[in-house]
């Protein structure tokens, strides 16, 4: 999805992503960065206490995250979260996609327990959805929440070495190739977080 410079989004210079992950930080930089819009990250502010994700949805957890650090620091923050959601799991990893395998949070174990829970799951039966909420805060101001979506299925091995989290599992029939194999341009035209970043762009005052 393209992202456009406009007049309203000219207005913002400078954007925190709430998160340390730099995998993630470097996406939003690498659609930020074209609109003259600098990505700072939370590993510039080492003094800023951790959040406890308790949201029930991916939106609760992104407007938690997004306002309190905002407040905190007096800046605009972007919070993503972000997640899969299989549907023979009913709907898991969802808002636990992250710490899956553990409050480590280690991508290759959450990846190598989604194999196992699929192991006798048919191909055709292994349909999935990567999910991006964005809230985006501004000390004063009303908070801007979108979600973006990208449907496909989980692959019976890891396939690519780009990206991060599940995405090696996470096939494009589309493209014939996981997430992880396709170029990082192209996984910021089509990816959930960059569909959720056009919309939030897109109703920025």
């Amino acid at each position: 999805m393209q992202l456009e410079r406009n007049k309203k989004n000219r207005m913002l210079k400078e954007v925190v992503i709430a998160t340390k992950n730099q995998g993630k930080r470097k996406e939003f930089a690498s659609m930020l960065n074209k609109l003259g819009i600098q990505v700072r990250s939370l590993v510039e502010f080492p003094e800023v206490p951790e959040v406890i994700e308790d949201g029930t949805s991916f939106e609760e957890n992104a407007k938690k995250k997004a306002e309190t650090i905002s407040e905190y620091l007096k800046l605009p923050v972007i919070a993503d979260d972000s997640g899969l959601m299989v549907d023979a799991l009913n709907g898991e990893p969802g808002i636990y996609s992250a710490r899956f395998a553990g409050e480590e949070q280690d991508d290759q174990k959450n990846n190598q327990k989604l194999l196992l829970l699929l192991k006798e799951i048919e191909k055709e039966e292994r349909a999935a959805q990567f999910v991006s909420a964005i809230a985006f805060a501004i000390p004063g101001k009303s908070t801007i929440i979108v979600r973006g979506t990208l449907k496909g299925l989980i692959m019976t091995e890891s396939k690519g070495s780009n990206g991060f989290g599940y995405d090696p599992l996470f096939y494009l029939p589309e493209f014939d190739k996981t997430m992880a194999e396709i170029s990082p341009e192209l996984k910021n035209k089509i990816s959930h977080r960059a569909k959720a970043l056009a919309e939030l762009l897109h109703q920025l005052p």
